[in-house]
């Protein structure tokens, strides 16, 4: 029997500092004088007296260390209960939201996917659009440490690979996974603080770009406005568009360059093809719409570079409405919200390094049949691959491609249309935000989808946030054998 205390500890713990942090939108809230301050007030209430009566209830359980099994379970514990408490405010301040809606939005704000259920953002009390910017903020930094500290250590989809990267070569300056998520954090807020002091130097009002800066460093795509990022243009696309490709580094390799290895961005190829593949991306569409539409090339440029930034890192903001510019972007982007950032940043979906590892793994195949009595390995960063990380890389296409259809599927059965179903999938299980349709492209929100829908993409969310195999593994036999 698995002992369950030391996992509700942690959650009793982090929703006790949930709750803690409703106190920063119950001040927007008064300073803005609508009323609406005791909403947060209290949610927080609520909130931390539940993450308090759990942690004490649990805390003679509390041993040196986690297993295994409870590192699974707290791993997916954690993104279950944060947002039901997340949700309360949504429930009772002015969106009055029903709980579906209300634990969908906060489920979204959490594993940073960024759909909305929300119409007239425009017109919301500050506390609320804050709100939404700490989920998302909150959000991004927990997973950044989930996955260079946890996902590892459980091995799930070839994150194993960074277990060395992360702490062995670091070992001689931080030699304790405590101090590599209390650095991450420093810079994850460094980086917040400086978006937005850019924004603000760009024309953004005070709230508009805290809220914006911590969404953006989230790669959330949560803004204060319906019309998302075309509230703003011009410079503000471009500092965006920086701030959130920074955003989906490798936070690990911040923290080696803060601490003198100065070549540590540099070096890595993962940033290198991430960056090209960007740089590609951003010039095929320019020429295109430069080809098809009336537009200058620094507009098509920065229409290109903002969007593609957006979708590929999962931030999921929309400066304008793709679904206008044809078949061929739209499908683009619906592709490239499938390949993601870097391992071990905010940003989502299938990453980077894995497509380099299959490609690897490919590249040695075909070298295997060309010369059947040579000797292959695929290699990545100079090291040789183990059959232990290609197979978890395999294991987790297959799964995301399995539970890509069965999702689309599901969502079909519920009456969504074909477009909405297999788009309203993929941005669930790449946590991007927009869909394609008129439904829930980027000019839309969730709110016309069935109660069932909404479950589904919750769960769709919090799934592939979690890599899909670290809550795929819970529902196995296996897993619950001692």
């Amino acid at each position: 029997m698995t002992d369950m205390r030391p996992v509700g500890y942690v959650i009793g713990l982090l929703v006790a500092i949930l709750g803690a942090t409703m106190t920063l939108p119950m001040l927007a809230d008064l300073i803005e004088g609508r009323g609406e301050w005791h909403v947060f007030f209290e949610s927080g209430v609520i909130t931390i007296l539940a993450g308090v009566v759990l942690s004490i209830s649990c805390s003679n359980g509390v041993g040196e260390g986690l297993t295994i099994r409870q590192t699974f379970l707290l791993t997916t514990g954690v993104w279950v209960a944060l947002p039901f408490f997340g949700a309360i405010p949504f429930l009772f301040g002015e969106t009055e939201l029903r709980f579906v809606d209300a634990y969908f939005e906060a489920m979204s704000g959490l594993t940073t996917t960024g759909s909305t259920v929300i119409s007239s953002l425009d017109d919301l009390p500050q506390g609320l659009l804050l709100w939404r910017g700490i989920l998302q903020w909150l959000g991004g930094i927990g997973i950044i440490v989930v996955a260079m500290v946890f996902l590892p250590e459980l091995r799930v989809g070839g994150m194993q690979i960074f277990r060395s990267e992360g702490f062995e070569t670091m070992g001689k300056i931080l030699p304790r996974a405590q101090e590599i998520a209390g650095q991450i954090s420093l810079i994850y807020v460094f980086l917040t603080v400086v978006c937005a002091l850019v924004y603000a130097g760009l024309g953004m009002g005070f709230f508009d770009s805290v809220v914006h800066a911590m969404t953006t460093i989230a790669t959330g795509g949560f803004s204060n406005y319906d019309s998302s990022f075309a509230q703003f243009s011009g410079p503000t696309e471009y500092a965006a568009s920086v701030f959130m490709i920074l955003a989906a580094l490798p936070f690990v390799r911040y923290v080696q360059f803060a601490n003198g290895n100065t070549n540590s961005l540099w070096q890595d190829s993962q940033i290198r093809t991430f960056l090209v593949t960007i740089l590609v991306l951003v010039l095929i569409m320019a020429v295109f719409l430069i080809s098809v539409f009336p537009r200058g090339w620094e507009q098509a440029f920065r229409e290109s570079l903002f969007n593609i930034t957006s979708i590929i890192s999962g931030t999921g903001y929309a400066s304008v409405d793709y679904m206008g510019w044809g078949n061929f972007p739209v499908m683009l982007f619906f592709l490239i919200g499938l390949i993601g950032g870097c391992a071990g940043s905010t940003a989502c979906s299938i990453k980077i390094f894995r497509y380099q590892l299959l490609f690897a793994s490919i590249k040695t195949q075909i070298r295997r049949i060309r010369s059947p009595h040579g000797v292959f390995a695929p290699r990545y960063g100079g090291r040789t691959i183990g059959p232990d990380v290609l197979t978890s890389v395999m294991s987790f296409f297959m799964f995301f491609v399995l539970s890509l259809g069965v999702l689309a599927w599901a969502l079909a059965l519920t009456g969504l249309d074909f477009i909405t179903s297999v788009s309203g999938a993929a941005t669930a299980l790449a946590n991007v935000g927009p869909g394609l349709g008129d439904q829930i492209g980027p000019a839309g929100n969730f709110a016309g989808l069935n109660d069932t829908a909404k479950w589904l993409l919750s769960i769709g969310m919090l799934v592939g946030r979690l890599e899909l195999l670290a809550v795929y593994a819970l529902f196995t036999v296996q897993f619950w054998r001692d």
